[in-house]
């Protein structure tokens, strides 16, 4: 189900904003304008997940989402002081997932502009999306720096998911959704095939669900590292609660492709094999099936009621469409087929809204991602424990890859991603900067957080581990 903030601007012209809401974002702003500089995600992060989604204030005929507030706060905050560690604003400097992520926030806004001739309504949205999207990012991306930054969002996350799963089985159970009591959500619930599908704070229960599968590996690695246990232990639970609880397949596929990802790790070193084996057996089934490959998806039901069906005649009217979208989207998928207005999976939404420029850049940053930390681990073979670090990262991507299949982020999950590829950054560029060859990249220094960590040898980086 792709969720569209526009009917909101139609619909709901006047300030949707709960009293207990309003005090936690003055307090999250102030706490985020003037606390110390490495917490300012937390305060962060908790309100945007937690303050139920829906929640803003109309001014002026612009709908300012509490989430905007907070990035905006936290922006003037990074941007207007320099870090006193002396080294560059985001971690690594400047790299190429960086510039491919820019790219597709700018190719799909430009898209929807010239796909409504530049109409006013249009560029308010996409300025919007641009300050979700981008502001989110580059506010994420300067405030994740190293190893501590890393573990405490992680373990904030582990907080989040935990209250989370809770209040989901609440509403499981009672057939009650308490941040529906804030008033941008159903208090009840939704139901299919007789199964309430919980979605606590979230726009859609299958975004709730992906929000706690897609932590999962990222928990693990908190257990594995030996002194978060127990965050690992009430972020794993929670995330399993939240992907029970709302009863989609989505979540539970994302959650079986992170199991299936840790258990590849003894084929590690043979993943190229593993990735050409997966292609050919994929263009094998598309020669000898009556119907193309893509259609698999349909057969795919681990929940009653669920969508494969949908999202397989998503992508077959996306291929069929090519010329309607190609250069710069379409507005005219919903022509295309019964309920093809239901983008239902991100990759289908960049290339039917975005066109191939804006298709191409948000596989890039994948494709960049992915390459950034299979090299790394590379880098500290020899290591387990920073090898494994690596490993669930790349399981932790993987299992976003495999939600995009199934929904669009449109709602806190658009933070959660952005976090995971400021972690990815921050996490791999110490190692790539001192591989044999590369250019250095400016490492700041991190004397004031008790750690040091400079361009070295390879053999020395693997004593600098990314174990909290």
């Amino acid at each position: 189900m792709q969720i569209d903030l526009s009917p909101i601007s139609e619909v709901r012209n006047t300030t949707t904003l709960h009293p207990v809401i309003a005090v936690a974002t003055v307090v999250a702003t102030v706490l985020i304008l003037f606390g110390p500089r490495k917490k300012v995600l937390i305060p962060f992060f908790l309100v945007a997940f937690l303050g139920s989604w829906g929640q803003f204030i109309y001014i002026f005929g612009v709908h300012l989402f509490i989430a905007r507030i907070l990035v905006l706060a936290g922006i003037i905050r990074v941007f207007s002081f320099k870090d006193r560690d002396g080294g560059p604003r985001l971690a690594g400097g400047w790299t190429s997932v960086d510039t491919v992520y820019t790219l597709w926030v700018a190719f799909h806004a430009l898209s929807d502009l010239i796909l409504t001739r530049g109409s006013s309504a249009s560029f308010v949205y996409q300025s919007g999306f641009i300050w979700d999207s981008l502001g989110g990012y580059l506010l994420i991306r300067a405030l994740i720096r190293g190893q501590d930054d890393i573990v405490r969002i992680v373990k904030v996350f582990a907080v989040l998911t935990a209250v989370l799963g809770v209040i989901m089985v609440n509403e499981r159970f009672r057939d009650q959704n308490i941040f529906g009591y804030f008033g941008s959500i159903p208090v009840v619930p939704e139901i299919r095939e007789g199964r309430i599908r919980a979605q606590a704070a979230f726009a859609h229960p299958i975004l709730a669900g992906v929000a706690g599968a897609t932590l999962v590996p990222l928990f693990w690695w908190l257990w594995k590292s030996g002194k978060a246990r127990m965050a690992a232990v009430f972020g794993t639970v929670g995330s399993m609660l939240m992907v029970f609880s709302s009863a989609s397949s989505t979540p539970v596929l994302a959650f079986g492709s992170g199991i299936l990802g840790v258990c590849m790790w003894p084929l590690r070193k043979r993943m190229r094999l593993v990735r050409w084996g997966m292609v050919a057996a994929l263009v094998s089934l598309h020669m000898v099936m009556k119907a193309p490959v893509w259609w698999l998806i349909a057969r795919i039901d681990l929940i009653a009621g669920n969508s494969g069906f949908h999202r397989a005649a998503l992508i077959d009217n996306c291929i069929r469409h090519f010329s309607d979208w190609w250069l710069y989207g379409s507005k005219a998928m919903a022509t295309w087929g019964w309920d093809m207005w239901d983008l239902s999976n991100q990759f289908v939404v960049e290339a039917d809204c975005g066109g191939i420029f804006t298709f191409i850049c948000f596989v890039l940053v994948i494709a960049k991602s992915f390459g950034r930390i299979g090299r790394a681990r590379k880098l500290v073979e020899g290591d387990k424990d920073q090898e494994w670090f690596f490993w669930l990262l790349g399981v932790a991507l993987f299992t976003h890859v495999v939600s995009f299949f199934g929904i669009t982020y449109q709602d806190q999950n658009r933070y959660s991603w952005c976090a995971f590829l400021a972690i990815a950054v921050a996490a791999t560029y110490p190692v790539l900067a001192s591989a044999p060859h590369a250019q250095p990249a400016p490492v700041p220094s991190f004397r004031d957080r008790g750690l040091e960590m400079k361009p070295s040898p390879a053999s020395q980086l693997r004593r600098t581990s990314f174990t909290p």
